[in-house]
């Protein structure tokens, strides 16, 4: 019971911590996706691409946000970058996204699934983070669960330009 009420208290600290409100007025609403209009849009790509599900409530999201931000612009014309918002609402979702400065002047496309069904959809969890690798012909390479670290992005991402 007291390392459940130590982790709590961690989590609600965390959680306390994000300082002042981000101004995400530049910020476009988020357009809805559904399973059907992804799996186009990622046929339809002549580049692989790495779609990353994230929520503004998940901590671990929030971790590995700033790695995917600069491989966004490392990778910038070889990879095309999907951030999918899951469960979440559009404000907290575009504050997100101008907090870590990942919008689409980054090279990232942000797309909104309030549900949660794509991710589960495309054969992943309900959970976030999760990242899935995909060929320039739609097809899934690879699903990661969980945050992603950078040896892992890495790997992913050489596996997608070796393709």
């Amino acid at each position: 019971m007291r390392r459940f009420l130590v982790l709590l208290a961690f989590v609600l600290t965390v959680a306390g911590c994000s300082g002042e409100a981000v101004d995400f007025s530049a910020v476009p609403e988020l357009p809805t996706v559904t399973t059907a209009e992804l799996t186009a849009q990622l046929a339809a790509s002549s580049r692989p691409t790495v779609v990353n599900v994230w929520a503004s409530w998940c901590v671990p999201c929030r971790s590995e946000a700033p790695l995917l931000a600069a491989a966004s612009e490392a990778f910038a014309g070889d990879i095309i970058f999907i951030g999918l918002n899951v469960r979440d609402s559009q404000d907290d979702a575009r504050a997100f996204i101008a907090e870590f400065d990942f919008g689409a002047d980054k090279g990232w496309e942000h797309l909104f699934d309030s549900s949660g069904t794509v991710p589960v959809d495309l054969g992943g969890n309900r959970g976030v983070p999760l990242t899935f690798f995909v060929a320039a012909d739609g097809q899934i390479v690879t699903i990661h669960r969980g945050v992603i670290d950078e040896r892992t992005l890495a790997l992913g991402i050489d596996e997608l330009l070796r393709r």
